[in-house]
């Protein structure tokens, strides 16, 4: 399933992806509730809606591509998680799946906090009134001006991800006249199973300081003699888009020995571990997601296992799902442009969207769902790939997907699951316009993140 490499770049590589598919289904009309979100279904006349909108009404208020969010889920899904996690823990929102100030309000009053990884992030935080003792500052790099702005703001924890770090914010709070509560990001050689390029805690890799060879524990001693410093706990994040405990398992073993270890050297008992996030959302059918319960309770019974084994007392646990709370929340709508049918291959389905909107498909070779969403159709299933607009060859949205035969310009189609991520990442490849996020809920619509305009992009480019 990989292309072979060209220096030119994907649209210049000879081989295209192998298809991979599973038989089409019974009933192509029927939304699988485990993709979609919560408010989605299909009104009398065919269409689908959400929050009680018709698509074709949202197509027309707000224009295609545009990426719609279900309010009323996103909502239940952090009630969800806090509620699992309960006040013996805490859940912060991984900031980098989606963040805009309604968004950051949403997180507010549904009791959660937030983890974001870069000034701007911090910024839109800080903007749309989250307490900064609520935010958490992740980043591999910060700059001194990043780290200065979260300690004057008063955020709650800095994760700090190097030796050159920890010398850094302790010398930035000292010089402010404050010590700032701390996290050490430790790498504990457990590679969850997922695509090579998110998998980040095995050791060769840009995050975190390594559990191996001693440096995890040297980077704790340093911490703790620096009076710029609070040393709070210990961070380990294995991966992305998990759906098994087992990684956390082997995890959270290594972690409670260096727990051990900082308090038979130092006779520090550490209170915080924070694990991460990673879990997993259904991007297809066959994807099997753990309810947040199920994800509280194994997180709970490992760590309280591996502390009485270690004769610790057990820390409290942070959390930081991003993509599972937003990620099924939102979908992104498109309007069929050309259908274009390859004898004996498949049907090129062309939409007004593409890899500006949605790199994951060809950044991760991620799998998606597509349905028509504008109407049903009785014709016979077609395998499709749905492609985008660019002039990339890669610029592929869904790879292998089957559509109805009678396909037509015009119809709307739609690509759940698209909330995290997808506008994260968008860019202005082509000089494509970034599409809106609408925010829908009881039978309301409104853009919380417009669309970009011409005069968006050459108000950027000063000539």
């Amino acid at each position: 399933m990989s292309r072979s490499a060209h220096p030119a770049g994907p649209r210049h590589a000879d081989v295209l992806p192998e298809g991979h598919y599973s038989a089409p289904p019974a009933d192509l009309n029927l939304l699988d509730p485990k993709v979609w979100s919560q408010t989605v279904g299909r009104a009398e006349d065919g269409q689908v809606t959400v929050g009680g909108i018709p698509v074709g009404t949202l197509a027309e208020e707000f224009g295609t591509p545009a990426y719609f969010l279900d309010e009323a889920d996103f909502r239940a899904r952090c009630r969800a998680w806090a509620d699992a996690f309960g006040k013996e823990a805490d859940v912060f929102y991984a900031g980098k799946a989606f963040l805009s100030r309604a968004v950051v309000r949403w997180l507010k009053e549904e009791g959660l906090n937030l983890d974001v990884c870069s000034g701007g992030e911090l910024t839109t935080a800080l903007a749309a009134g989250m307490p900064a003792d609520r935010i958490a500052f992740h980043g591999n790099n910060k700059s001194e001006q990043e780290i200065r702005r979260a300690v004057e703001a008063g955020v709650g924890r800095i994760v700090l991800d190097s030796f050159q770090e920890i010398v850094r914010v302790a010398h930035i709070a000292q010089s402010l006249g404050t010590r700032q509560r701390v996290q050490i990001r430790i790498t504990v050689g457990v590679e969850a199973h997922t695509h090579e390029f998110i998998a980040t805690a095995h050791e060769d890799q840009k995050f975190g300081i390594a559990l191996a060879g001693g440096q995890a524990a040297e980077a704790v001693r340093r911490a703790l003699k620096l009076d710029g410093l609070e040393l709070i706990g210990i961070h380990s994040h294995i991966g992305s888009q998990i759906f098994d405990t087992s990684g956390f398992e082997v995890a959270a073993h290594r972690v409670v020995g260096l727990l051990k270890q900082i308090r038979d050297e130092h006779g520090v008992e550490l209170p915080e571990i924070d694990l991460g996030g990673g879990l997993g959302i259904a991007y297809t059918s066959d994807d099997d997601p753990r309810e947040p319960h199920e994800i509280a309770k194994a997180l709970f019974e490992i760590v309280t296992r591996e502390c009485e084994a270690a004769g610790l007392r057990t820390p409290r646990i942070s959390v930081e799902p991003g993509r599972a709370i937003v990620g099924p929340t939102a979908f992104t709508l498109y309007e069929v442009g050309t259908v274009k049918p390859l004898e004996g291959l498949r049907t090129y389905v062309s939409v007004d969207g593409g890899m500006s909107d949605n790199i994951r498909t060809a950044l991760y070779d991620a799998e998606y769902t597509v349905t028509l969403v504008s109407r049903t159709s009785d014709a016979p299933p077609m395998l499709s790939r749905v492609v985008g607009k660019h002039c990339e060859s890669g610029d592929i949205v869904v790879k292998d997907a089957f559509l109805p035969a009678d396909l037509a310009p015009g119809d709307l189609i739609a690509v759940p699951a698209t909330g995290a991520y997808c506008r994260s990442m968008a860019s202005n490849y082509n000089h494509a316009l970034r599409p809106p996020v609408v925010a829908v809920k009881d039978g309301e619509a409104r853009v919380i993140v417009r669309r970009e305009t011409e005069e968006d992009l050459l108000r950027l480019d000063v000539g």
